[in-house]
């Protein structure tokens, strides 16, 4: 079953539009800009997510990380190694 599709009208700068027709057979135009402006939307999406979030994590509440992520998956990562030594 495929898409439901609905016909846009808006306005592109013309050198794009330009470069658009003679780059993209006519057929799949409508395709090519689906896909750019769902891969932009996610882009946005994204960006807004972190700047939303930004801050949230805070220094004092995660003490562990003080000598930052890579110290501390070392150390989670020497730990596991020698419990499973341990074991044999």
């Amino acid at each position: 079953m495929g898409t439901v599709t609905k016909q846009a009208n808006f306005t592109l700068p013309e050198d794009l539009l330009e470069e658009l027709k003679k780059t993209v057979p006519k057929g799949e135009q409508s395709k090519v800009v689906g896909e750019a402006l769902r891969n932009e939307l996610k882009r946005i999406k994204f960006k807004q997510a972190l700047q939303r979030s930004f801050g949230t994590w805070k220094g004092q509440e995660h003490p562990e990380l003080a000598r930052g992520a890579r110290h501390f998956v070392r150390s989670l990562r020497r730990s596991s190694r020698l419990k499973r030594l341990k074991a044999r």
